[in-house]
């Protein structure tokens, strides 16, 4: 049987909800345990959170004053340490920025290959894996002897529940020498009341048709009447009209909502990308031909400058 680590992602004191997506791709490769290491200058609060989730087993915490931001360098030392301290047969992270600078140098000091953007598990050691920007899958295998390091795409997994039970924390102890050379700048993040866009149910994106960023006050109207989160084509955000967080597709956030409304994007393959697991997609734009009606469950022909306002004005 697997015993599996999962690092847990988060950021000022709360846990992401990754990290339970992630224990729901451990609980399709059937562990015996699934274990959460959190790691933090203060990981008391964080770790009761992960404890509550539905398969965890135990949770992990590792408090040092390095870990206060979460730096690749400094957290992956600490994470290979871990997994050779308690004989894992698996180490798991969320393939998200933070899953994605982390774990490829967990994986280095671990001597092994790391397998990236699980979608679907096959077996204990074979994946299913999207490559040439999701148009097509493939199976890979792993060794089975060496400690399996995989990236879990989120976007494939629903949040393993908050269970009934809570698992046991405990404090880890572990030697691990941290590099020098990394040190925490700054974060600079867009504060928003609206939901997150890599978690929200709701999600409306405008691309480039919108023209200015003063148009887009149409999409923030239309996302603040369903309590959707606001996202954004690539061309969208190279104009300059939002920042380049609120980017979707495949060199932005790769998202799964339930409703997705693409308003004025045409539908680029990098942008398909980012929401093919989304549930429903509502596509507006004028161009009956733009390949987003292709992959769109409701789609309507016009123009967005007046659809948009009447279909804010009916909700």
């Amino acid at each position: 049987m697997s015993k599996i680590l999962i690092v847990a992602e988060h950021l000022d004191g709360a846990l992401n909800s990754s990290t339970a997506r992630c224990v729901s791709c451990a609980k399709e490769i059937g562990a015996e345990a699934i274990e959460v290491l959190v790691l933090a200058a203060d990981p008391a609060g964080i770790a009761a959170e992960a404890a509550t989730i539905d398969g965890v087993t135990r949770v992990l915490t590792v408090a040092r004053a390095e870990n206060a931001h979460a730096l690749a360098a400094v957290y992956a030392p600490q994470v290979a340490a871990a997994v050779k301290a308690g004989g894992y047969s698996h180490l798991l992270a969320p393939s998200t920025t933070f899953g994605k600078d982390v774990l490829p140098r967990v994986a280095a000091l671990l001597g092994v290959a790391q397998v990236s953007d699980i979608s679907a598990v096959e077996g204990p050691h074979a994946f299913r894996r999207p490559i040439y920007a999701g148009n097509a899958i493939i199976s890979v295998k792993a060794p089975a002897d060496q400690v399996l390091v995989g990236t879990v795409r989120t976007a494939s997994y629903a949040a393993a529940a908050a269970g009934g039970s809570t698992a046991p924390v405990e404090a880890l102890a572990i030697e691990a020498s941290l590099p020098a050379h990394t040190r925490f700048v700054e974060l600079a993040s867009g504060k928003s009341d609206r939901p997150d866009l890599q978690s929200a149910a709701r999600v409306v994106s405008g691309g480039r048709a919108l023209g200015s960023a003063e148009n887009f006050d149409i999409i923030y109207a239309l996302a603040d009447k369903l309590g959707a989160a606001v996202g954004a084509s690539r061309a969208a955000v190279d104009a300059g009209y939002v920042p380049n967080e609120l980017q979707v597709g495949q060199t932005g956030k790769i998202i799964a909502p339930d409703l997705y409304i693409a308003v004025g994007i045409s539908g680029a393959i990098q942008h398909l990308t980012g929401i093919k697991d989304a549930g429903t997609i509502v596509a507006i734009n004028k161009d009956a031909d733009a390949p987003i009606f292709e992959v769109a469950d409701i789609g309507l022909v016009g123009d967005l400058f007046k659809l948009v306002p009447e279909l804010t004005a009916a909700l």
